[in-house]
């Protein structure tokens, strides 16, 4: 059995486990992992290498209500279209699975998968 904060029930660690992105399923990367830390209001993003550091790919603050999600990314280490602007994602948790769905900025849709670590 898992348990969530009641409050904030993206608290903690979840690994990416693939997208849909565009209608088009794509897993989860099989030679990395990413995953992200939900603190009370901001995120933070890492890329795992077996045998490397933690590799810290983006940062962010967010907020949640009963069924949304609103992300706005603060830090990337790549380039980004996306910083300081907030995405809208509707969210659902199924077991252990952290559901994000929302259209970026660009109008691509996406629905994340990601599980509680």
């Amino acid at each position: 059995m898992t348990s969530f904060n009641a409050s904030n029930p993206l608290k903690g660690t979840w690994e990416y486990a693939g997208d849909i992105f565009n209608g088009k399923a794509e897993g989860a990367p099989t030679d990395y992992s990413l995953q992200r830390k939900y603190g009370s209001k901001s995120f933070e993003s890492f890329l795992l290498e077996k045998g490397e550091k933690p590799h810290k790919y983006e940062t962010g603050d967010y907020t949640v209500t009963a069924a949304t999600c609103s992300e706005t990314q603060t830090y990337s280490s790549q380039d980004s279209q996306l910083i300081g602007v907030t995405v809208h994602y509707l969210y659902t948790i199924h077991n252990d699975t952290l559901i994000l769905s929302g259209t970026l900025p660009n109008g691509n849709k996406v629905v994340e998968y990601w599980k509680k670590k």
